[in-house]
């Protein structure tokens, strides 16, 4: 939704605009061709090779952005680093850049074979591997059904606990299989994968994804502006529950206000030419300081 995206954040020459999971820097491109000469783009994101790739594809001077290799529940020291005390717009988009579902090295994808991996900070020890072959039974099955919303949870988490008690759980294509035995006939009439909700319960358990978004959603309000604007993205409904629960606690706080009364969807043309847009939604909420 790069039109809805720009047309909310309201940018000019001189901004000072925070892209807190900057990916590949598909939307800081964009949005860096609205403030210069003299704006500032802050750019955030726990994968160092998303930040490599976005400071080689950013067409603009050294000076007119910062990246940094941070979770973006810590934007304050992110931005204290900096000597930055306010910004002018924010961004949050939370679905991954198609390199790291594409890359089978990173684990993220069931459609490609690779090891059980998922971290989105590399450097980190927990791996979706970790989760799979070494958590209790009550525990796996606890993330599979509250982060994956799968109501076949118990069934999932027999299979992979009986599986692993033979031989470690090592790869996606290990997992997804296992999974596709105990679900496929379940998942016949669905039109998504039967491996989908439970690869996004490992992902989210693996980065601590929710506690962070809540985390940093608390933060960035303080270091916004006047009517700076705060647009995040979320691709499925734990992410948009957050966000939408704590724009109305600003809002009932008098913090800002709302502008979106029901999220934002992708229009079917951007649909068709990039069909993972389908669960996009965008909320967007103003500051008044």
């Amino acid at each position: 939704m790069p039109d809805e995206v720009l047309g909310f954040l309201r940018l000019k020459n001189g901004c000072r605009v925070l892209d807190a999971t900057l990916g590949c820097g598909g939307h800081a491109a964009l949005i860096l061709q609205k403030i210069l000469p003299d704006g500032l783009l802050i750019g955030i994101d726990r994968d160092k090779e998303s930040l490599e790739t976005a400071r080689s594809y950013l067409d603009a001077p050294e000076k007119a952005f910062r990246l940094i290799q941070a979770n973006f529940r810590d934007i304050d020291t992110a931005l204290k680093g900096l000597g930055i005390k306010k910004i002018d717009a924010a961004l949050f988009d939370l679905g991954l850049s198609s390199y790291q579902l594409e890359d089978p090295v990173r684990g993220f994808s069931f459609e490609r074979d690779g090891h059980l991996d998922m971290r989105m900070d590399r450097s980190q020890t927990l791996s979706a591997y970790d989760i799979v072959n070494r958590v209790k039974w009550e525990d796996l099955e606890r993330i599979i059904r509250d982060f994956g919303e799968e109501r076949y949870s118990r069934r999932v988490a027999d299979f992979i606990v009986e599986q692993r008690k033979k031989a470690p759980i090592a790869s996606t294509g290990e997992l997804t299989g296992l999974i596709k035995m105990a679900l496929g006939r379940r998942y016949g009439s669905q039109r998504i994968h039967p491996a989908t909700r439970t690869f996004q319960a490992l992902r989210i358990a693996v980065n601590g994804e929710l506690d962070n978004l809540d985390g940093a959603l608390v933060k960035i309000l303080e270091v916004l502006n006047p009517g700076a604007r705060l647009l995040v993205i979320s691709f499925h409904s734990l992410e948009d529950r957050i966000v939408k629960n704590r724009f109305r606690e600003f809002a009932k706080a008098v913090r800002g206000r709302i502008l979106t009364k029901k999220p934002l969807t992708a229009k079917s043309e951007e649909i068709r030419q990039n069909p993972r847009s389908r669960s996009a939604k965008l909320r967007v909420f103003e500051g008044q300081g």
